[in-house]
């Protein structure tokens, strides 16, 4: 089962993709928005390419845990997704710092501003997705299925 994730913005859209296993997550690539219709085209090719049944979005929920307008939008998206492609299951996720995590990983790594200027929604994706598949075999090991 693969899983695709979205970073979304107003300007980009951040993607990420799951292994076959379902264990990790890459970074595919950022999408410039221009419509929501050309996004949305976009976001099916890849989610045809890669044979997805999840889509992971990223909820920008307040640090209080609450949904304030940015949420809204991202639900609002999510939907035009949906009705697009209504064989791939949608899962909010809660996407609290995954773009300071994103950040810290690409000046850890030395990487220059203007090189992380381009690839941070698309970090902040995969950061969304590995958590999502990390609670995936959190919830195994504490079952006993991967023993």
């Amino acid at each position: 089962m693969r899983c695709l994730s979205l970073d979304v913005g107003d300007k980009t859209v951040g993607i990420a993709v799951s292994d076959p296993l379902g264990l990790t997550a890459q970074g595919v690539k950022t999408v410039l928005r221009t419509s929501n219709k050309k996004d949305i085209a976009e976001i099916g090719e890849l989610i045809s390419q890669y044979e997805v049944e999840k889509l992971i979005i990223g909820l920008p929920k307040n640090m209080n845990g609450t949904e304030g307008e940015r949420c809204e939008i991202v639900r609002k998206f999510a939907a035009k997704i949906s009705a697009a492609y209504p064989e791939v299951e949608q899962i909010f996720w809660d996407e609290r710092l995954s773009t300071v995590a994103a950040e810290k990983s690409l000046i850890a790594a030395d990487v220059s501003r203007k090189k992380r200027k381009k690839v941070i929604d698309k970090m902040a994706a995969v950061y969304i997705l590995q958590g999502y598949l990390d609670s995936l075999s959190a919830n195994d090991l504490s079952k006993g299925e991967n023993l």
